[in-house]
């Protein structure tokens, strides 16, 4: 095809050319459109040759390939039976290929190589390459390399299942455009995408040099304004991804359509951006990603649930009305199935006992148990005789010899654990026997390796509930026990204190001639209790009489037709369930020889279990269908196997759904070695109903097996249905056989009143039999509703007299009684009110071909409760050798199979390394350890993959736009409700002091340099802890005197030059500050670049001095020296910055003429600082408003030249630059100066400072706060030994322009308690652009009422969260759910009025309602100081006037949220107490789904979602969510953080996270003032510029 670039198209078609590639990037018009339009224009165009067809190109779609190679390998790997049919399989195939249009890839996640065994780059291989699979290589040896989707893979992550439309939809491609611009626009060859990370902005063509690296530091790189100014204007809207479309956009990215230009991108800060097709800059491959994510979320989602209740003013809960739609049960009522009558046993011995008494006397040579080991060991035999002579011996050691004859220890009916290894039947056969003739309770359980095995402290708590005293175990057990340093079994945890006693008969004592044990008849006595682990990780015991043991017996000998003499071989846990019941029970009952494999046998060998068959010529076999699996994977080297002798093979877990493929496909293999199909029985049973069904010898003669294939979609509403349209949802089950002989077996609803169920509804199987459990040790309740069910009709009526026991299976009976199994309550896992099977679930996973990629017994499926429902989880053991790209893949596949075959979305999917998760004895997956372990954040995956945007589909219906009420409205509303309007002011100024006489800061130090020129008013700390420089007024006057002498000679300024003070916190400062106003210039004060950071702090420096148009800068001379380094000329250039005057050398003589400002309302000072949302502004203070503000503070704190007080502030902007340098000239009183920067060397500087000097006057930011609770969290005693003595600090203000912080002043006030500190001297201010101080706590203790200033106590309410995202405030109790506490921001200064406004409307608001806070005061700033227009923001923020009511008053808007509230307390002057409660800026509050949401409140869930999680920040970004957290712990734990952010996020406030991003402590920019800069790390990544550990994209 032509490319119309070389072609001499006219305007016009260049024009619609433009258009279509915009309908096309819109979504408006299909690709296969946009072709044919494309080509029609061209045509005019084209030489045309005869006989030519137009061609147009189609890029293959990479899921048709994947697939193909997927077909390929499938052939030649071996293959996994053990879950899946090849109907599954096909099924699965089918749902893959028709999950590959139009559906979402998977974006693969960021990753440090540290995280990387094999790095991302090597997995990224061309498919010509040698390294391919044999799929790949033939592929590319067939045709051309596609390096287009190489590339697109490369880049974007996305698995060989990358999603496309049935038109090859455009994200592939234009990724493949777009990496192919990229490499031959900036020369650049196929790299990963960690490639790109690690190279920085290099490989996109960015500019490194003077890019900003985000900051770690606390306090010198705070204010860097990467979005600074108007940076929002700078943006185009975001795509709104929160509503669904019909009509997705694709991400497009045009291809340039002319040679290269060189042009200068766009500015963003100082990083060099790129954009997409929409025109929205991107930076990088991580905003490339996001664009990727944000077109996949733009698609639509499955059809949402019916939404359930309604986020409003309160919770409203609806009842989900049934859906007609849905499957329904039509069949008539079920019946109760009889099972055959139980036949009468010639001979038949009383008990179990007496048959074991009988075959030990009859034939006491006659082989009992063979126990097989590997090729070294000979087989050991236990005859008859033996085992009754060795049970008699133990019978009587356990009665006679434990304890005294007055007081023995075991009693008949005491409880007695059996701890026995798998591998050593023969003891635990011996235990269990001696048990029983000592009339004792044997309780089977696991061995304890180790003092964590996952669930073993569930087993001690049910051996402490069933009074186990005594523990049985063999010498070798014993041994391989942990013990402690005095040589004993070490005490586990949860465990009671045991006697363990050694069954081996060295260890045992002879018993008397005359001895001999009383042979009861079976009767209702306990005879055992079988353990069973629940779904929660819990432990039940199932008490079993001797009677329904007894009749077990009997009911199996019938059932599988045992003949005396006969040989079984049994595979299974001969200690619990099918195994014990066959293999030690009536084994005996009918003089059987079993032939034991162990478990660690069939490891090394998987056909020994076949081999003893051969062998021993067996009759029956008890297996699993893991073993058929295992002997399919290893029969190729046998050739003598002979399995004609085999009449019966019992397959335990038959109840499994997906056994029936492992039945096939063994039968098929091993036909020919003698195995007949009629052989084959599979059978279910459980703890509590024992055995259930099996299915008979006789059954398999006149009739063929049961089987049906139903609709698993219909199974998961619990409605039977014969599948008959296509295959790829389907179940095929197989028949375990007809009720047991002397049973009956009914069906029943499994939740509410035991109903029977109709013929083609799903319920559970209960059984009423004498051969069933009994209770659950100790658990009366739950065993009435579990061993005594009477099944009731429709109409409510008994259906017979007899009790059930519930098995816990799910299934249904079938034509001629057959009974079906379609799972388990264990299993089962009800998601979106549909219920599925967690057996299913692996077995489509396993049908997506995992050889590579995961072990495929080590796959484990769970549901955890996340918003209201159940949210499926899957879990499996990855493979050491393979690849990140593969993994993803594989997790890609199997998210598609799930979603095609079941309907139901995985929410997270995540692989762990080999042999990391809790094992079971046997082998498998502990399932609730598991769980438990994902719940805590410490499984520990290498890949993750959250889904919750497809997942969760029960969200609160987001808040729809509600007509504006006008603000009369509103006035009247409140007027009419007898509340009053939101407004409160502070105490009138008055009594005029001395000083109030001046209206310039420059006139007061003169005054007091006159009448007190000795009185110190600064005194500078150094990071020892000593006095460094001190200043008295005189000397204060003095320099400023010689500065502005320094600034007339050498500077050559005028009046009005702005000059910037570059100088670290101390008294130089504060002396160029004063010598500036002596000199009539205006003085802008600039933190200093750090020298270890200088290439990111310079140029936010060099930014300040241009938007403040300083014409000089003042600083020391070490600053000055750094300046000229070259490290700062690589970041800005030297010649580029103003004049620099140094004042370490200060001319000798004093300035003849000091200035005096004209008018009071002229400017005095810039204060310039970066807010949160990332805007660098200055506000112009005037010597009226500066004045005003210090005179105001003066009289809120009682400052007076008597008083000394402690500031450990950031000297730079806000209150802190007031109360750093104005305040003591104004007030007079002694300032002992802390440098915040010298806290991170000495963080007990500032609390010993104040204990030292006797300081009862302080302030600080909650970044010393903070910095200082975790700093000396453990230090306190010593703290307190070496003298820190707080008890005299009686104000502990805390300066910030945000919400108060609740628990970190709680935290502060808790942990130095011990020192002296009170917790009420601590309080808050509020201070803003617009006015720098608000409210001012200065908390009094003691008796002060009598002065006139003591306040009340701050008080702190709770508010209900989900009111506030409705902009409503309800106050709730505390500890209610969702409650915020937010506390007082402090006591209004005087002169200072606050209302409570709508910042939409601009009308008052009543009392307790949210609005914007307005300040009027004299001491309010005049105006924002920018290069650009700022009229209108001037008018609107420092100019503003209510729309209703007083129209008149002038106010400044502050920009934050907060409500007023009249509390009951009083001021000192006997009025009632305006309380003002900041809740955030209104600038930071993000609105998604039509709420609004405070970033804090939604970091302060996720701080607390694990304990690793140190700090937190979120942001948006097209309205996507973006999490960054800080990891403190290692990188291999990343991973934990991401479903644990997910799942607070969306618990709490019911949001879903887009991105979480995982970086190292300290990555977070914190400004001076303890802030967030949200937005400058917002731009950083961006920019790519965090070096995050990870970057999870959730799907």
């Amino acid at each position: 095809m032509a490319d119309r670039d070389s072609l001499p198209l006219s305007m016009e078609v260049r024009a619609r050319f433009a258009e279509l590639e915009l309908e096309l990037s819109e979504g408006d018009i299909t690709q296969k459109g946009y072709e044919k339009k494309r080509s029609k224009l061209l045509q005019a165009y084209l030489p045309h040759t005869p006989g030519a067809e137009r061609r147009v190109p189609v890029t293959p779609s990479s899921s048709s390939s994947s697939s193909s190679r997927y077909q390929r390998r499938r052939s030649t790997g071996s293959r996994d039976e053990r879950y899946r049919s090849d109907v599954h399989s096909e099924a699965v195939q089918a749902a893959l290929e028709r999950h590959s249009e139009g559906k979402m890839a998977v974006l693969l996640p960021s990753k440090r190589r540290s995280l990387i065994g094999q790095t991302s780059m090597d997995t990224y291989t061309p498919p010509d390459s040698s390294s391919g699979s044999d799929a790949e290589g033939s592929l590319g040896r067939a045709g051309d390399v596609n390096v287009d989707s190489w590339i697109s893979r490369a880049l974007h992550g996305s698995p060989s299942t990358s999603s496309s439309s049935s038109s090859h939809s455009n994200s592939s491609v234009n990724a493949a455009r777009l990496a192919e611009t990229r490499m031959h626009s900036y020369g650049i060859g196929p790299m990963s995408h960690l490639s790109l990370k690690r190279q920085g902005l290099r490989g996109m063509g960015v500019s490194t040099d003077n890019g900003f690296v985000i900051r770690h530091s606390t306090d010198f790189q705070s204010d860097r304004p990467w979005s600074s100014l108007d940076s929002e204007d700078s943006l185009s809207a975001p795509p709104d991804i929160t509503s669904y479309t019909q009509d997705p956009a694709p991400f497009s990215v045009q291809r340039p359509q002319v040679a290269i230009i060189t042009k200068a991108p766009p500015k963003y800060g100082n990083a060099e951006l790129m954009e997409t097709g929409d025109g929205v800059p991107v930076s990088s491959r991580v905003s490339a990603k996001i664009q990727q994510l944000v077109n996949t979320l733009k698609r639509p989602k499955r059809k949402p649930l019916r939404e359930f209740f309604v986020e409003d003013f309160e919770e409203l809960l609806e009842v989900q009305q049934p859906d007609p739609a849905l499957p329904r049960p039509e069949g008539v009522e079920s019946t109760v199935i009889q099972g055959d009558e139980l036949d009468r046993i010639k001979n038949c011995p009383a008990s179990l006992e007496a048959a074991l008494l009988r075959w030990g006397a009859i034939t006491p040579k006659a082989p009992c148990l063979t126990t097989t080991h590997g090729s070294a060991k000979q087989p050991y035999t236990l005859t008859y005789g033996k085992l009754w002579s060795r049970c008699l011996k133990l019978a009587y050691n356990l009665l006679h010899k434990l304890g005294s004859k007055q007081e023995p220890i075991l009693h008949p009916g005491d409880r007695v654990a059996l701890v026995y290894p798998n591998n050593d039947p023969a003891a635990f056969m011996v235990a269990f026997y001696g048990c029983l003739l000592a009339e004792v309770v044997p309780v089977p359980i696991e061995v304890p390796l180790t003092k964590k095995d996952a669930g073993s402290q569930q087993i001690g708590f049910l051996l402490g509930s069933c009074g186990v005293a005594v523990a049985l175990t063999s010498d070798a057990c014993h041994k391989g026990l942990p013990k402690n340093t005095s040589g004993d079994v070490m005490q586990f945890k949860g465990w009671p204190k045991l006697l363990w006693v050694l069954s081996d008969s060295r260890h045992l004592a002879k018993p008397p001639r005359e001895y001999f044990p009383l042979i009861k008849e079976a009767n209702n006595d306990t005879a055992y209790i079988e353990y069973k682990t629940c779904k929660d990780g819990s432990v039940l015991g199932i008490t079993v009489t001797r009677m329904a043991m007894f009749t077990h017996c009997q009911t199996l000998t019938q059932t599988c037709g045992y003949t005396e003499a006969e040989t079984i071989v049994n595979v299974l846990d001969f200690k619990k369930g099918i195994g014990l019941w066959h293999s030690v029970q009536t084994s005996v009952f009918n003089m059987l020889h079993v032939v034991s494999v162990p478990y660690a046998l069939m490891k090394v060998n998987p056909l020994s279990w076949i081999q003893n068959i051969g062998h021993y010529k067996a009759k029956v076999a008890c297996v699993k269908s893991r073993d058929l699996h295992w002997a399919l994977m290893a029969h190729k080297d046998q050739t003598d196997t002979n399995m004609s002798s085999l009449r019966m093979l019992l397959i335990a877990d038959g109840s499994n759904p997906w056994s029936i493929s492992s039945c096939d496909a063994f039968l098929n293999v091993f036909q020919s070695m003698g195995l007949k199909s009629e052989v084959i029985c599979p059978c279910a049973g459980s703890p509590e109903a024992l055995t259930v069904a099996v299915r008979r010898l006789q059954e398999s003669g006149s009739k063929p097996a049961g089987r049906g294939v139903l609709s698993m979609t219909n199974l998961s509403h619990g409605v039977i249905r014969v599948d008959i349209g296509d295959k790829l949802s389907v179940l095929t089950l197989q028949d375990v056989g007809t009720a047991m002989p002397g049973a009956m077996v009914c069906v029943i609803k499994p939740e509410g009143v035991p109903q029977l169920c109709k013929t083609d509804e799903i319920g559970e199987i209960c059984v009423s039999s004498v051969a069933t459990g009994m209770s659950y040790y100790g658990l009366t309740g739950m065993s009435k509703n579990t061993f005594e069910v009477s099944p009731v009709s429709s109409d409510g009526g008994l259906v017979t007299d007899c009790v059930f026991a519930r098995s816990g299976l799910l299934g249904f009976v079938g034509p001629c009684g057959m009974v079906f199994i379609s799972g388990s309550l264990e299993g089962l896992m009800q998601v979106g009110g549909r219920k599925h099977n967690a057996d299913d679930i692996i077995a489509t996973a396993l049908a997506v071909e995992p050889m590579k990629f995961i072990y495929r017994g080590r796959t484990v499926v769970f549901s955890v409760n996340v918003l209201y429902d159940e949210r499926i989880v899957l879990v499996a053991e990855q493979r050491p050798d393979s690849t990140e790209e593969e993994s993803y893949q594989w997790m890609s596949r199997v998210l598609h199979a799930i979603d095609g075959i079941h309907q139901v979305g995985v929410y997270c999917l995540a692989l762990v390394p080999a042999n990391t998760l809790p094992k079971t004895p046997l082998g498998g997956i502990h399932l609730s350890e598991t769980k438990q372990l994902f719940l805590e954040g410490a499984l520990h995956p290498c890949s993750i993959l959250m889904c919750p945007h497809s997942c969760i589909t029960n969200l609160p219906k987001p808040r729809q736009k509600q007509p504006e009420v006008g603000p009369a409205s509103v006035m009247v509303g409140n007027l009419v409700a007898g509340k009053r309007m939101a407004q409160a002011s502070g105490r009138d100024l008055s009594n005029i002091d001395d000083n109030e006489q001046f209206l310039f800061m420059s006139e007061v130090l003169q005054w007091r340099a006159q009448t007190t020129p000795d009185h110190i008013l600064y005194t500078l700390i150094n990071s020892r802890g000593a006095v460094g420089s001190s200043l008295t007024c005189l000397q204060l006057h003095k320099k400023a005197e010689k500065i502005a002498t320094l600034l007339y000679e050498r500077g050559q300024l005028r009046d009005g030059d702005h000059v910037a003070l570059v100088y670290p916190p101390g008294l130089d400062l504060i002396a160029a500050f004063y010598g500036c106003l002596y000199a009539g210039c205006i003085p802008i004060t600039v933190r200093p670049p750090h020298p270890q950071n200088i290439s990111t702090t310079l140029p936010t420096v060099k930014m300040i001095l241009e938007v403040s148009r300083s014409v000089c800068v003042m600083t020391t001379q070490a600053i000055s020296k750094l300046l000229k380094s070259k490290d700062a000329s690589v970041a800005v250039d030297f010649k580029s910055w103003p004049l620099i005057l140094e004042t370490d050398d200060l001319p000798k003589r004093r300035c003849p003429l000091l200035y005096k400002p004209c008018d009071p309302d002229s400017l005095a000072y810039l204060d310039f600082s970066v807010s949160t949302t990332g805007m660098l502004a200055g506000v112009k203070m005037s010597h009226s408003g500066t004045s005003a503000l210090c005179r105001s503070i003066k009289l809120q704190c009682e400052l007076y030249p008597s008083r000394e007080v402690a500031v450990c502030l950031d000297p730079y902007c806000g209150l802190g630059f007031v109360l750093w340098c104005l305040c003591s000239v104004y007030a007079g009183q002694q300032s002992v100066l802390i440098s915040p920067m010298d806290l991170e060397v000495n963080p007990a500087l500032w609390l010993q400072s104040v204990s030292h000097f006797k300081v009862r006057d302080t302030f600080c930011s909650y970044s010393v706060m903070e910095l200082c609770t975790r700093s000396l969290s453990s230090l306190t005693d010593s703290l307190k030994a070496r003298g820190m003595d707080l008890t005299r600090v009686r104000s502990c203000v805390v300066v910030a322009e945000e919400r108060p912080r609740v628990s970190l002043t709680q935290s502060f006030c808790k942990l130095f308690k011990d020192v002296g500190l009170h917790p009420r001297a601590v309080s808050t201010a509020f201070g803003c652009r617009v006015n720098l101080a608000v409210c001012l706590q200065p908390h009094r203790l003691g008796k002060l009422a009598e002065q006139g200033t003591s306040g009340p106590d701050p008080t702190t309410v709770y508010v209900d969260m989900k009111a506030l995202r409705h902009d409503r405030v309800r106050l709730v109790e505390r500890g209610s759910p969702h409650s915020l506490p937010l506390m007082e921001s402090g006591k209004i200064l005087p002169g200072v009025r606050i209302i409570i406004a709508n910042p939409e409307t601009k009308g008052p608001i009543g009392d307790s309602h949210l609005g914007e806070i307005w300040v009027h005061s004299p001491q309010n700033a005049f105006g924002y100081f920018t290069v650009f227009g700022e009229e209108n923001v001037r008018s609107d923020h420092f100019g503003a006037r209510l729309s209703f009511g007083d129209t008149q008053t002038v106010w400044a808007r502050t920009g934050y949220l907060g409500f007023l509230r009249r509390t009951d307390l009083t001021d000192a002057n006997g009025e009632r107490h305006d309380a003002l409660y900041v809740v955030g800026a209104l600038d930071e509050v993000m609105e998604l789904r039509g709420m609004k949401y405070h970033p804090i409140d939604i970091e302060v869930s996720i701080i607390r979602a694990h304990r690793n999680i140190t700090e937190c920040a979120v942001f948006t970004w097209t309205n996507l969510l973006v999490v960054v957290v800080e990891l403190n712990g290692s990188e291999q734990e990343a991973l934990d953080l991401v479903p644990m952010v997910t799942n607070v996020v969306l618990e709490e406030h019911y949001l879903i996270v887009g991105v979480v991003v995982v970086v190292d402590t300290g990555v977070i920019p914190i400004n001076s003032r303890g802030e967030k800069q949200r937005m400058h790390l917002r731009d950083g990544f961006l920019a790519d510029q965090l070096d995050p550990i990870y970057v999870a994209y959730n799907m």
